[in-house]
């Protein structure tokens, strides 16, 4: 089946979904912190849509004035996650989304080396949403010696046991199934999975409760404090509205591990830059002037052969953009990402009670 056929085949059912508007999609704005309880007024962050898919609707973030947090305000309900996940990371994007997670072999093995500096070769290493496994088959490189299983609510995992990525799959809720394997892992790692989750505390509890005593837990996530968030606005990637439910700031999480009994051993804000923020917003922000010439399923009807030709010479006439935008990135980067400009960060902790 076509691309152009498989959105022809989708659209009905997102018609259906959409026929009611977008507002059942979100649960009740809620009042205190969803990190720190705190009942202060928070300040409004972000108000966006959604500039990658280009779905309907629109979306807050907010900080919690008392710790900092950053969350998405009023949140997406299970209904609304799987409509704004539906063909992202699989389905309609699934060749998208594998074609840019399998070229960050670089942060993929930076990720192992900061396992094996501290904490030396892992026998049994639990990768949570790893999705269809691009880390765990990279790390092994670094890593030849440590068998890697995945955890991931999505079929991808079921992919990466296939394609050979993963030793072993489980398919499901971490939190769910936290303790049926506690004490298989020497270390579980939750690389940009908790800004996706409902309850990130909910998360590491379950990794405490899954990992030995002395076993690691490996964390990287969007740097809400980056400097770039602020220059560029809703074109800010890792802002990634709506998936990212939360953004968390180094301090919290490095408190939150201490009060469960984790000892940090281990940060980096530098290293696990992504160099990519500025040509990220420039390649976003042409896609969005001319998204009327992209056939997309939640749409009525299929773009004019005009509008598809304008869509194709826009991207043409915009590639110096593209490329200045890209060199931007590469300049910055050697200085921009140890003054504050680093989109990512990671954090290695060791359960010690």
């Amino acid at each position: 089946m076509t691309k152009s056929e498989m959105i022809a085949a989708r659209r009905p059912a997102y018609l259906s979904d959409l026929a009611d508007g977008t507002e059942r999609f979100f649960e009740a704005r809620r009042e205190t912190c969803p990190w720190c309880a705190s009942a202060k007024p928070f300040e409004v962050v972000l108000r966006t849509s959604d500039v990658i898919q280009h779905k309907p609707g629109r979306f807050v973030l907010e900080s919690c004035t008392d710790c900092g947090h950053v969350f998405q305000n009023p949140r997406l309900n299970a209904e609304g996650l799987e409509f704004y996940y539906r063909d992202f990371y699989d389905g309609l994007g699934e060749q998208d989304m594998n074609s840019t997670l399998q070229f960050n072999r670089a942060g993929h093995e930076g990720r192992a080396r900061m396992v094996l500096a501290s904490a030396g070769t892992p026998r049994q290493w639990l990768d949570v949403g790893t999705g269809h496994g691009h880390f765990p088959q990279d790390a092994k490189r670094v890593l030849p010696e440590t068998e890697f299983d995945g955890l991931d609510m999505t079929d991808g995992v079921l992919l990466a046991q296939q394609e050979g990525r993963i030793r072993k799959s489980y398919h499901g809720n971490f939190v769910e199934l936290a303790d049926g394997i506690a004490g298989q892992y020497d270390v579980i790692s939750m690389y940009h999975y908790l800004e996706h989750t409902l309850d990130p505390g909910a998360e590491i509890a379950a990794a405490r409760r899954a990992l030995p005593a002395g076993g690691y837990l490996s964390i990287e996530l969007p740097d809400p404090e980056c400097a770039w968030n602020r220059l560029l606005g809703r074109w800010w990637t890792p802002w990634l509205q709506p998936q990212h439910l939360h953004m968390m700031p180094i301090a919290n999480l490095r408190a939150r591990l201490t009060d469960l009994g984790f000892t940090v051993v281990a940060e980096q804000r530098a290293e696990p830059h992504i160099a990519t923020d500025a040509v990220n917003a420039a390649l976003l922000l042409v896609n969005a002037a001319t998204i009327s010439g992209e056939d997309l399923a939640w749409r009525a009807a299929p773009p004019s052969r005009l509008r598809k030709a304008l869509r194709k010479a826009a991207f043409l006439v915009s590639l110096p953009v593209v490329v200045a935008a890209l060199l931007v990135d590469r300049l910055v980067a050697p200085i921009g990402r140890k003054r504050g400009m680093s989109n990512t960060y990671r954090v290695l902790a060791r359960r010690t009670s």
